[in-house]
């Protein structure tokens, strides 16, 4: 229903942010890695996705599209609610998650609030099968990632395209993105921002 809101920040607090487009405040869920993007009085664009249950309609908005793409996977596992998937968004940035899951790394995703060692468990392996599966969506909710095949981290090279696989993107897409970037001096983490800034870009 809405791709995004574009607007003046108007309010600001924990896991929330008001965008006034055009005199209407659009209250957003969040979380704090975007708040800590928004300024009150500033222009913002935030990313969005509307949540119906029952009869509760409710906005979260991302500051990126590969954030908004992380919130979506993650509620897409079974027992992870949107109010975990900002906690864990909240402690993890977009490439952290998507290490985080390839790498298998249980502690970084139980270091978020109310995230026991049984969901984080749940969350690497649905995720990680899916990768393998090729079932991921994209970033901006559009086609799924189509690979097919499962990606085996060997190197720093294929770590970060498993990363980025993570996050939506084609392996067509991922491999344009890593061309001309310092796969031997920089760490895994700053190829992949590197990575995701020229995607962004292009």
């Amino acid at each position: 229903m809405f791709y995004y809101v574009n607007g003046t920040v108007a309010h600001v607090e924990p896991y929330l942010a008001v965008i006034d487009c055009g005199g209407v405040g659009y209250a957003c869920r969040t979380t704090s890695y975007t708040i800590s993007k928004l300024a009150v009085g500033k222009a913002a664009k935030l990313y969005t996705h509307l949540n119906v249950r029952e009869e509760i309609f409710e906005l979260y908005g991302f500051s990126s599209e590969s954030e908004l793409g992380c919130f979506r996977m993650l509620i897409g596992v079974s027992g992870v609610g949107p109010k975990a998937a900002l906690a864990i968004l909240s402690s993890n940035s977009p490439e952290g998650l998507a290490m985080t899951i390839v790498s298998g790394n249980e502690k970084a995703l139980t270091s978020a609030p109310g995230i026991g060692k049984k969901i984080a468990q749940r969350i690497i392996l649905e995720l990680k099968d899916k990768l393998a599966k090729g079932q991921l969506a994209t970033a901006g909710g559009g086609e799924p990632f189509s690979g097919g095949v499962t990606i085996i981290p060997e190197n720093k090279a294929s770590e970060a395209s498993a990363a980025l696989a993570v996050l939506g993107y084609s392996q067509s897409e991922i491999a344009a993105a890593l061309k001309g970037i310092d796969l031997e001096t920089l760490s895994l983490e700053d190829v992949i921002k590197h990575a995701l800034k020229k995607m962004v870009k292009g």
